[in-house]
């Protein structure tokens, strides 16, 4: 039997209980006849009330639980019972059946007709709880997968095609938003934002099409049968990025803007000519995300102030190093939101530009008409700027100018893509600079990874096993066999990896009078030895270690992304490929699958 509802008016409860005034009740409804929201969002959005407060209340009047979403390990066969459009229509989702009876989790449990709606839909009794609204939007993008939608378009196109090749005339216009090659890529690219994916990888094999999404990092994985579609999926993107639908031989980029229920998102597009069709790479930039500000890309409290002081410094070079795919862009973006203000001339090189900066000029490069990093940093010192950020040192000439940059008043941020902070100063050399002139110029380096949180919904304690305390012992860590780790058990919330989201390890080298008379000498051994006797200095490895100890990451996941730490042990372990644990490789393994983005995406 569902359970008896209670007609309750929210502002008249809210204020019965001292947690709104009058006039505020007043001003939130004008606000909600504006906006068109629920009274409670109303109130919330104009700080009158917290939201726990709120549903706490809420909870103890209707006699309801109200139950934490993020913590919650759903059933997928009973989420599933209540089709995606009414969970969101309602802001409902179904959390439990037991004998006959649905729980109904509501962000609004005062909506009777909602409520009553969901009754007549589910023909089962409810019985209700309340949840957070911001997590339940979390809930519903992770419980609503799209993969049934993306297997039935694909069969549909698949049919629509039969044994033709794909019609251009269809996949031309714009406006055949019905066609099912249209429906299958919008599914597709909603599903890969309702995951957080960074990248859409599709390939096509000898008899299967194969759709993989990086998800924090790691490459998930959905095969279609439908093989033949592969040809029209491409020459739809194709379409809308302006490439060249003809070519087939080689490779192009190109870029195209979409809109994803309501979320402006930048899609850069890589193809390449395969063995069995043209392989699509896209990276996904969510531009509502924006940029981040120092204070949020994860960077621990000693770092980001010396990093801080480096970046204010009228000035001098300042590197960000690592691999594809590591944050060095996020980073960088967010000393420029720091360092942005109207008496500072910033100016950018970039390849590509990824997030539009207010006030910035920011250049792109285009190597087909020669406007490469050189030509266009040789112009860019000419516009007067204080700050110049350049993309990438890929080579000796860009190297020269940044270095010379920074040694005539101007303050230079760049990335290289070197393992760690200690040989990036010496690839600078290597490249053909003068010691003395990188001596003179680099300021500081930042060397940076990402690893993958764990998931806290199914978080457990976990001690160290034999192979592990070894290589732990590896790295010097003497309080690693008393430390207690976590790892995940795998949920619905972290789609069974143990994982979900992830945060940046830091290396942060500051260039003293020491490592300065290294430089000039050109004396690389002398240089790492004096680095990591630096005070305040530690290695990606510890770092990670660090975030292991503290339960933010598993020792799983140091072993896999320290490039450093696997060296390190190789010199340190024997390495026996029966024992259980992460192989001498897999770091290396890790990083090269980062590189195969389109883009360094950060």
């Amino acid at each position: 039997m569902t359970q008896e509802r209670k007609k309750i008016r929210l502002g008249d409860l809210l204020i019965q209980n001292g947690l709104i005034s009058d006039e505020q009740l007043g001003e939130a409804l004008s606000s909600q006849k504006a906006s068109g929201k629920k009274l409670g969002r109303a109130l919330i959005d104009l700080g009158f009330v917290d939201e726990d407060q709120m549903l706490k209340l809420l909870s103890r009047q209707l006699n309801i639980p109200f139950i934490h979403l993020n913590n919650y390990d759903f059933n997928p066969e009973v989420t599933q019972k209540l089709p995606e459009s009414y969970a969101r229509r309602f802001r409902a989702v179904v959390l439990a059946e037991e004998k006959d009876v649905l729980t109904i989790g509501m962000a609004d449990p005062t909506d009777i007709f909602g409520f009553d709606e969901l009754s007549r839909i589910l023909h089962q009794s409810l019985s209700l709880a309340v949840v957070r609204e911001s997590e339940l939007f979390q809930a519903l993008d992770m419980l609503y997968r799209r993969t049934s939608e993306i297997a039935s378009f694909a069969e549909e196109l698949s049919d629509e095609l039969g044994d033709q090749a794909a019609d251009i005339d269809l996949l031309e216009s714009t406006g055949a938003e019905d066609a099912p090659v249209v429906k299958l890529l919008q599914s597709i690219f909603e599903d890969a934002i309702q995951v957080r994916a960074s990248d859409i990888h599709i390939e096509p094999d000898e008899k299967v099409l194969r759709i993989r999404q990086r998800v924090d990092g790691i490459l998930q994985e959905h095969v279609m049968n439908e093989k033949r579609i592969a040809a029209a999926v491409v020459l739809r993107l194709k379409l809308m990025s302006g490439l060249n639908i003809s070519e087939k031989r080689l490779p192009q980029d190109g870029r195209f803007h979409i809109s994803i229920k309501g979320r402006p998102i930048d899609i850069r597009i890589s193809t390449l000519p395969a063995q069995h069709g043209e392989s699509v790479v896209m990276r996904l930039l969510d531009q509502n995300e924006g940029v981040a500000e120092l204070d949020n890309v994860g960077m621990p409290a000693s770092i980001l102030q010396r990093f801080r002081t480096q970046i204010r410094r009228p000035h001098g070079l300042v590197l960000v190093t690592g691999p594809t795919g590591s944050g060095k862009t996020t980073t960088l973006y967010g000393a420029l939101s720091e360092l942005n203000s109207s008496e500072t001339k910033i100016i950018t090189v970039e390849d590509p530009v990824e997030y539009t900066l207010p006030r910035i000029t920011q250049v792109q490069v285009n190597e087909k008409i020669a406007f490469d990093f050189g030509t266009v940093l040789r112009s860019c010192l000419r516009q007067d700027p204080d700050i110049l950020l350049v993309g990438e040192i890929r080579d000796q000439e860009t190297a020269e100018i940044a270095v010379r940059a920074s040694l005539t008043g101007h303050l230079v941020l760049s990335t290289l893509h070197t393992n760690d902070a200690i040989t990036s100063a010496m690839r600078l050399i290597d490249v053909g600079l003068e010691g003395y002139l990188v001596a003179s110029a680099l300021r500081g380096v930042v060397a940076q990874r990402l690893v993958r949180r764990i998931c806290s919904s199914c978080k457990q304690p976990y001690q160290a096993e034999a192979q592990e305390k070894i290589w732990l012992r590896a790295i010097n860590s003497n309080q690693a066999e008393e430390i207690d780790f976590s790892r995940g058990a795998g949920c619905s919330h972290c789609n069974n990896t143990g994982y979900r989201g992830r945060i940046g390890i830091f290396e942060y080298l500051e260039i003293d009078n020491v490592l300065a008379d290294t430089l000039r000498a050109a004396d690389p051994i002398a240089f790492g030895e004096a680095a990591r006797k630096q005070e305040g200095f530690r290695t990606l490895s510890q770092c990670a270690l660090d975030y292991a100890a503290e339960g933010i990451t598993t020792l799983e996941e140091v072993f896999r992304i320290s490039e450093q730490l696997s060296e390190e042990l190789l010199e340190a372990v024997p390495q026996d490929p029966t024992s259980r644990g992460v192989a001498s490789t897999e770091p290396h393994a890790a990083l090269t699958l980062e590189n195969n983005s389109p883009e360094d995406g950060g």
